[in-house]
């Protein structure tokens, strides 16, 4: 433990080159948005349910087995219900923006000011 005062800094220590700083202000647009591909997962998952319920709803043709009228369904209905969780997301995503607030965001740059002298 070394005994330094606090606001000097320690002599082993590297001088900090001095920052140039700006600073930028820029008007925003704060919303809420949907994840595209979570409604679409979801629409999908909701599609292979409803195409298995649709498979036991109607009696199966024993020559082609539950099996396959499942797969056969599931062609037409996950395709659906990705189509539809995208849709839902449209409009999710439409209705957010209506409720879109205004904020200000600040950027601020540091770049190190130019070193005149030579390098040792």
């Amino acid at each position: 433990m070394s005994i330094t005062p606090e606001n000097e800094p320690a002599a082993s220590a590297p001088q900090q080159p001095a920052m140039k700083t700006t600073v930028e202000s820029m008007g925003v647009s704060i919303r809420r948005a949907p994840k595209y591909g979570a409604f679409m997962i979801v629409g999908g998952g909701l599609g292979a349910i409803a195409a298995f319920i649709l498979t036991m709803a109607f009696p199966v043709d024993p020559s082609v087995g539950f099996g396959a009228l499942f797969g056969y369904l599931s062609l037409f209905g996950i395709p659906a219900g990705v189509a539809v969780g995208a849709l839902v997301a449209l409009i999710a995503d439409r209705s957010s923006r209506r409720r879109a607030t205004a904020g200000t965001a600040e950027h601020e740059i540091s770049e190190p000011e130019a070193y005149e002298g030579t390098l040792e």
